[in-house]
């Protein structure tokens, strides 16, 4: 199954436009927008670096020509719901022509194919505020598909009318069921429809160039970006004005901008409120701002909300995790801030885990992020932190505590300094290479462990899930290659690429900052073993039974993400293999958790996540609608409950109409933020370590 598109009806899809602000720009003449000089030198220069430092070298040609075009149609109208069938004929007539107009360079007929798109988008907005006049009925037996991403181009206007008739009553909809009154709704969607329609105005050439330039690099692999001259200074002038953020990874899908991950040690994660999966609807600012309206914006202009000046009050309106469109939202308070250091710094604690009544201790150390203070070591700080450092210092504690094993959580651990993953794997191995580099030219490199002896030599396991990236799969590839550790819980991220800023000022200087910047994909990483972890990722020991498939997450769910490969391996000495141990320690897994209802009951709650998100079609019946949002609320209350029960925890009242008449808000109880005492997968991964260390005795 392919991911689903990123991007709403209104947001635009153009993901690589400028993040400035866009609502006090100017609005741009049709005519204006054309290509310029400059866009011609940066477009050979762009073919120009891929061609010949591109980790694969690319080949601008008719192949890659039709991929380009179909990206370029897909940035610009993911959901098929701006161009008719006709036009994406009209436009095929390019598809083996892009790769002329990119060397030539000629881009005006690219420009033509985005001149249209605004046409069609201006017609879809003035459809859609028409249909704020009409007085919509919830009765009858409708739905629309929120997911036209693989839909069929409607043929005419009036089924593409169809389409937005229904887009516009799920809106009111949804509105509706959030409690929301008739001139509330029809105000809060006009001003949504009108602001959509004039981003879409104020985007300049440069705008459309940068569009075009991303569909080029993107269909040759999705972490190669370029950035236009405007959007590099925005950059600059963010950092001067010390803006700062909250701590969170944002990213878009189907209107609403999602919580993809919450930065350990940041604003959002230091409040307690926010959590992965939400979702941001609206953005205030200070203790009484207006809630802005967000849903179908694109993810530049809402970061732009979100960032401001620090110790400065932002206020998130999210729908939770799991909760369907249309369902009760709360508000989040945050103050900005910088990501301290000592706040993303590694810790430990000590689990109790019982094993057919006998009580052992398993150390945790959890890591999340691969941390290294440069400009303490750039001072000549003796004892400036890092990864490494403070792990050491963890490790000596849990062995002064008597721990039978450590477990070492990477649990969206989303890498860092490679440096210091080849150090943390060091404190585990004797000695020899931890990762090899394999650069555009074939030539392979390693990183190593020069540094013989270990600092703990037990029972060690690794947790790991589809955020671990980058340098955490180094440290678990190796500990896997070396035999030394159990990696437990579900396949890496798969991000196993090396990228690069290039400055294409630097090829002409006579355009004096006008071209922009490059980020290029330059090398791959790959383990000691030969395999790289790029895409594939990181496949655990024990793996942990989730309910939906990986190949939806991580680099796999990228589109032309570079292909996994292998090299030859590295000279190294590994550990003496146990399959027979491994085997027993899956096995002995698997017996567990079958009868661990707090397992099993967060698993079933994850699957009904799971579905909420993957619904293609929402029923624009309200009794379906409000019936579904109450069934789905009321089991997974119940669920959590059977995870409490089991913990020895009260459980929460399911008597939702109680709650909303006695309070004016409904307490959190069920996004709590578990302390590692209840933190059911990482108590699991610690029971697997001690499967080991009761192996050893």
């Amino acid at each position: 199954m392919k991911k689903k598109s990123a991007i709403g009806f209104l947001s635009l899809a153009l993901l690589s436009f400028s993040n400035a602000t866009l609502a006090e720009a100017p609005i741009v003449a049709e005519e204006s927008l054309r290509s310029s000089l400059e866009h011609g030198r940066a477009s050979k220069i762009v073919t120009y670096v891929l061609g010949n430092y591109h980790y694969e070298k690319t080949l601008l040609n008719d192949k890659l020509s039709e991929k380009i075009l179909d990206q370029y149609i897909k940035m610009l109208d993911p959901q098929r719901t701006h161009f008719l069938k006709t036009d994406i004929d009209s436009f095929s007539l390019h598809k083996h022509l892009v790769d002329d107009y990119l060397k030539k360079p000629d881009l005006d007929p690219m420009f033509n194919i985005f001149k249209t798109f605004r046409k069609r988008l201006e017609n879809r907005i003035s459809f859609s505020l028409s249909q704020l006049d009409n007085t919509f009925e919830f009765k009858s037996d409708e739905s629309l598909i929120i997911d036209r991403s693989e839909e069929n181009w409607a043929t005419n206007v009036v089924q593409l009318n169809n389409i937005w008739r229904k887009k516009v009553k799920n809106d009111v909809l949804s509105l509706r069921l959030a409690g929301k009154g008739p001139d509330e709704i029809k105000s809060k969607l006009q001003t949504r429809y009108k602001g959509a329609l004039r981003r879409a105005k104020q985007l300049t050439s440069d705008d459309v160039f940068q569009t075009v330039i991303n569909s080029f690099t993107r269909s040759v692999d999705p972490h190669s970006t370029y950035f236009s001259p405007r959007q590099s200074e925005n950059f600059r002038i963010r950092m001067s004005l010390s803006l700062e953020g909250i701590g969170a990874i944002l990213q878009s899908e189907n209107e609403l901008t999602l919580i993809k991950e919450i930065v350990t040690g940041g604003p959002a994660d230091l409040t307690e409120a926010l959590f992965p999966s939400d979702r941001i609807v609206g953005i205030g600012q200070g203790e009484s701002g207006p809630i802005v309206d967000v849903v179908g914006w694109r993810l530049d202009d809402v970061v732009d909300l979100i960032r401001g000046p620090k110790q400065s009050l932002v206020r998130l309106e999210v729908l939770r995790k799991g909760s369907s469109v249309g369902a009760p939202t709360d508000v989040v308070s945050i103050t900005r801030d910088t990501i301290k250091l000592e706040d993303q710094a590694a810790k430990q604690s000590v689990l109790n885990i019982n094993n057919k009544g006998v009580t052992s201790k398993i150390g945790v150390i959890t890591i999340p992020t691969f941390y290294l203070d440069f400009d303490a070591r750039s001072r000549g700080v003796k004892n400036y932190r890092s990864t490494t450092r403070d792990v050491q210092e963890l490790i000596t504690e849990l062995v002064k505590a008597e721990v039978e094993g450590i477990l070492i959580d990477l649990r969206s651990n989303g890498g860092g300094s490679l440096s210091e993953a080849t150090a943390l794997t060091g404190l585990f191995i004797d000695y020899g290479p931890v990762v090899q580099v394999k650069d555009s030219r074939g030539r392979i490199s390693a990183e190593k462990d020069d540094k013989q002896g270990f600092i703990f030599k037990g029972p060690l396991g690794v947790l790991v899930d589809r955020h671990s990236a980058s340098a955490s799969e180094i440290f678990a590839g190796a500990m896997q290659d070396y035999n030394r550790a159990v990696l437990i819980g579900e396949a890496t991220f798969g991000k196993g690429t090396v990228q690069n800023l290039v400055d294409l000022n630097g090829f002409d200087k006579s355009m004096k900052g006008k071209l922009g910047e490059l980020k290029t994909t330059i090398a791959k990483f790959f383990r000691v073993n030969g395999e790289s972890t790029q895409h594939r990722g990181v496949i655990p020991d024990v793996i942990f039974p989730i309910p939906f498939s990986s190949k939806k997450y991580g680099e796999r769910s990228l589109d032309n993400a570079l292909a996994w490969e292998a090299i030859k391996p590295a000279t190294y000495l590994p550990m003496q293999q146990n399959d027979l141990r491994l085997k027993k320690m899956s096995d002995l897994h698997s017996e567990r958790v079958k009868t661990n209802k707090a397992f099993q009951s967060l698993i079933a709650i994850e699957k009904l996540i799971e579905e909420t998100r993957n619904d293609k079609i929402v029923s624009l019946m309200e009794s379906v609608r409000d019936t579904r949002y109450s069934e789905g609320r009321l089991n997974r209350r119940l669920l959590e409950n059977k995870i409490r029960v089991f913990q020895g925890r009260e459980p929460l009242t399911t008597d939702f109409e109680s709650i909303a008449e006695n309070t004016s808000k409904e307490p959190n109880d069920e996004i709590e933020k578990y302390s590692e005492e209840f933190d059911v997968l990482l108590n699991e991964a610690a029971a697997v370590v001690n499967d080991w260390a009761q192996a050893h005795k």
